[in-house]
């Protein structure tokens, strides 16, 4: 039988437990038995080797050793269970079988503990217990044969993933919470490794692979078993090392590292974001990271450890190149994963999924755009490879994979490689949910050909770093208004504030109070008489009519405060393309005021001037110019033939270079890759027309008929 039907088998058989909760637990529930029920079949059969010779000396020496979890673990490992009962001898006394399932939990050695308790299993004794169903499940897991010897680790990794999918569609889980596909996973460690065998041939290095979400752990256990099997005996000594938010997944992995024989404490539970499980930086830097984060989920719940460590720590944090909007934490994970590079000689090489909005979300100055700019200018991005759709088993989204490293080949230095394999799948015989496509074993040779390459092509593009950044400038038009002390206009001046205000008194005592408020009113009625007295006439200058408000209020003895006098000006004016300009402080010298509805801006491409000279992101020109000869160059080209009346917004400057307009970055893929599709000849479509036209004849015909 080839393994995926074994597979399939293994795992048809555990979703028969389903039928047996339906009506005592939601769909929604399965998870909370099946996924628990799995992990203990497969340690129990795990510990058919040794079970006696535990249970003889847990009672020999029970009452002589202090630390005998300590003594039964160096001679049996991490996974033994000290109670007198296994899966068969539970099913032998269904009449006790919940209190001796529970002595049996209870046996289990620490590191299982810990995985029982985040599976919360206990709780739910009671409840099939009240259901008469925790016979049924044993026995119809009995039936599953789960042994390592007969399973490998890989296929029940796999067996986990078939299940986990099949909870998420009874689930409906978000898009962001699903498996990586193990073709997927193939395809990130070919591009991280493709040029690094020589240096990985060593027995003797140690390779620490890292992933802060790392769900049931597929994509580390997955990455170690591609590169031994590839490197063939020559692989070095590899750490794993993640991070797991949800209890159940967190788990499934550690078991699956107990297993291994890998080090379960190096799978942390808790969120990678405030409680990181590899916070000092002197034990915990990694050679290798990977990851697949949850796509547009919220960090609404740890929003103010973040924003503190934002704040306070700023780059020496790992948070200080910017945040990314509150619905989405995906950039925050890459940040994470940034902050845990290894300074060495050797570096540190990064592979995270992606779905497009991390690509170009956010305009310049945004948390987004920030990040994207201090990834680039520091020059860590080596390649972003577009992936096929309908690709993973909850979502059919377009996906992403971005490579990153500190430690970029000379040849790559300055310079980002797009690939776009989004035409690189074959047709799945049988849709898996939302999956429809897979990457083939061939596929993934040549897209990594495609990496190691390093040229223009069909499927490639080379670009410079500041080729994806550009300096938005704000583009101002000067404010021209007319005034008129006409009925209608004078009618506004009774929604201004400062207008109202007049007759507005904040005095405590109530006789000053109201003294104070009819003083207001007799002099809102001698300004709305001394405007009524005014000129019925048009006025297109600002200082021609502020000096006629003047006069007539000197006549009518009111006093023009700035407040007042801008009320007024608001409520008499309206805009007037033929009108004087408007300037600061009615002096030309002062500048032109803008006039805020026709305010533009443009995205100037960074030039050679505009981009830090040592591509660290630390250092830019020593000579700041307010406004750079690219960007002036570019407004007399492209701005004032069209609009000649137009200026630079001088204020709107980069926070990092002081220099006039803000610098972003995004990376719109597609634009890249788009092919000019020319439109069908006009007769064919007048032909499909006609054909129509007569398909309709012929059926109001039949309906007249």
């Amino acid at each position: 039988m080839a393994r995926s039907e074994r597979i399939n088998e293994s795992a048809n058989l555990i979703w028969n437990v389903a039928d047996l909760l339906r009506g005592d637990y939601k769909p929604r529930e399965y998870v909370d038995v099946i996924l628990p029920m799995t992990v203990f079949r497969r340690l129990d059969q795990a510990m058919e080797g040794n079970r006696q010779a535990v249970w003889n000396d847990h009672r020999r020496y029970r009452g002589e050793l202090k630390n005998l979890d300590g003594f039964l673990q160096r001679r049996y490992g991490r996974v033994y269970n000290t109670s007198p009962y296994d899966w068969r001898k539970l099913m032998e006394a269904p009449d006790d079988i919940a209190q001796n399932l529970v002595t049996y939990l209870n046996g289990f050695s620490p590191d299982v503990q810990d995985i029982v308790e985040k599976f919360d299993f206990r709780r739910q004794i009671n409840r099939l217990q009240a259901a008469h169903l925790i016979y049924p499940v044993l026995q119809e897991f009995n039936r599953v044969d789960l042994h390592p010897d007969r399973v490998s680790n890989r296929e029940m990794g796999l067996i986990f993933e078939n299940l986990i999918r099949r909870f998420s569609e009874q689930y409906n889980e978000t898009a962001g919470e699903h498996f990586t596909p193990r073709e997927v996973i193939r395809l990130m460690v070919h591009l991280l490794f493709a040029e690094q065998q020589q240096r990985l041939a060593d027995p003797n290095v140690i390779l620490k692979i890292y992933d802060p979400a790392c769900g049931t752990g597929g994509m580390l256990t997955e990455a170690k078993s591609h590169l031994e099997e590839t490197l063939d005996g020559q692989a070095p000594q590899i750490w794993l090392f993640g991070q797991e938010l949800n209890p159940q997944a967190y788990a499934v992995a550690k078991s699956d590292m107990l297993l291994k024989g890998e080090d379960p404490e190096r799978i942390v539970y808790g969120n990678s974001f405030s409680e990181d499980g590899y916070a000092d930086r002197s034990k915990y830097r990694f050679e290798i990271m990977m990851s697949n984060p949850p796509f547009g989920v919220s960090w609404k719940k740890v929003e103010w450890v973040i924003k503190r460590e934002h704040e306070t720590r700023g780059y020496a944090g790992r948070f200080g190149a910017g945040l990314p909007r509150i619905n989405d934490g995906a950039l925050l994970f890459l940040q994470h994963m940034l902050h845990k590079m290894d300074g060495n000689q050797v570096g540190s090489r990064i592979a995270i999924i992606f779905n497009g909005s991390p690509l170009f979300t956010g305009d310049a100055g945004s948390g987004e755009s920030e990040i994207r700019r201090w990834i680039i200018e520091n020059d860590w991005l080596e390649a972003i490879v577009a992936l096929p759709d309908q690709l993973f088993y909850n979502t059919g989204i377009n996906t992403y994979i971005w490579i990153l490293t500190n430690r970029k080949d000379e040849r790559r230095k300055g310079k980002i490689q797009l690939i776009n394999a989004v035409d690189f799948y074959v047709k799945m015989r049988k849709s898996l949910g939302d999956k429809r496509h897979e990457i083939s074993g061939e596929q993934i040779k040549e897209i990594t050909g495609i990496f190691q390459a390093f040229s223009d092509g069909e499927y490639s593009r080379i670009y410079e770093n500041r080729f994806f950044g550009y300096r938005k400038v704000r583009i101002e038009r000067p404010l021209r208004l007319n005034f008129q002390a006409s009925p209608e206009r004078i009618a506004r001046l009774e929604e201004q504030k400062a207008f109202q205000n007049l007759a507005k008194s904040r005095k405590k005592d109530e006789e000053s109070r109201a003294r104070e408020e009819q003083e207001g009113r007799a002099q809102q009625d001698a300004i709305r008489q001394m405007l009524a007295d005014m000129p019925d006439a048009l006025y297109k200058s600002r200082p021609a009519f502020v000096k006629a408000l003047r006069q007539a209020a000197r006549g009518q003895e009111v006093t023009l405060k700035a407040p007042l006098l801008r009320a007024i000006l608001t409520a008499l004016s309206e805009k007037d393309e033929t009108a004087e300009i408007c300037y600061k402080k009615d002096k030309p010298s002062e500048g032109m005021e803008p006039d805020v509805d026709l305010r533009d801006h443009e995205n100037v491409p960074l030039s050679e001037d505009d981009y830090p000279d040592d591509a660290t992101g630390d250092s830019y020109l020593d000579e700041k110019v307010p406004l750079t000869d690219t960007v002036q160059a570019y407004f007399e080209r492209e701005v004032l033939p069209y609009v000649p009346d137009a200026f630079i917004d001088l204020d709107f400057t980069d926070h990092k270079d002081g220099r006039v307009g803000r610098i972003g970055y995004e990376i719109n893929f597609n634009r890249y890759f788009y092919k000019y599709q020319p439109p069908r000849p006009l007769e064919e479509i007048e032909g499909e027309i006609r054909t129509l036209e007569q398909e309709i004849m012929e059926l109001l015909r039949e309906v007249m008929a």
